[in-house]
């Protein structure tokens, strides 16, 4: 496979195509696959055929970034809503335990990072049912809050004590 530097040059990713170059291709000495590269370059349009040829959105290269974290590092908005539409992973770490949004405020690309948190937010409420009471720690990672569900709970007791006492007083 060739290997490009994250340049946006379609002629570069031309080169590529033309070789024949799989679309999962055996990593080479950086593990980057056409989609890694087309992320990284911003490149859209041939990030989304290769999404539609089976590209594999969560494969890792050497440093363990899949191509949502290329596309972050880029600050390439339509790569990363491309990427998501298409389930790639967005919690998944890179070897330096760093997530795309990570990588994108690392960068400078606050829209990228603020759509990606909106995004894992999302998720992250889904499935947890939107139950209960959320905090969120430093990381913007949704935790429940303990002390929340121990105040409704003490609050439906008093609640209950209350129309206890008001059914005495009315027999």
């Amino acid at each position: 496979m060739l290997m490009l530097d994250c340049s946006s040059e379609s002629g570069s990713f031309s080169n590529l195509f033309e070789t024949g170059t799989a679309v999962n291709a055996p990593a080479d000495a950086s593990g980057q696959s056409p989609a890694h590269l087309a992320a990284c370059g911003g490149e859209a349009f041939f990030l989304l055929w290769q999404l539609q040829t089976g590209a594999n959105l969560n494969q890792q290269d050497c440093l363990g970034e899949a191509p949502i974290h290329k596309a972050a590092k880029a600050g390439s908005l339509e790569c990363l809503a491309l990427l998501v539409a298409g389930d790639a992973k967005i919690d998944l770490c890179n070897n330096s335990g760093q997530t795309a949004a990570d990588l994108a405020l690392d960068y400078g690309f606050l829209e990228c990072a603020k759509f990606l948190r909106t995004i894992q937010h999302t998720q992250t409420m889904k499935l947890r049912g939107q139950s209960g009471y959320w905090l969120s720690d430093r990381l913007g990672l949704q935790r429940e809050d303990p002390t929340a569900q121990k105040q409704e709970s003490e609050t439906s007791r008093s609640i209950n004590r209350k129309r206890r006492r008001s059914d005495d007083l009315v027999s």
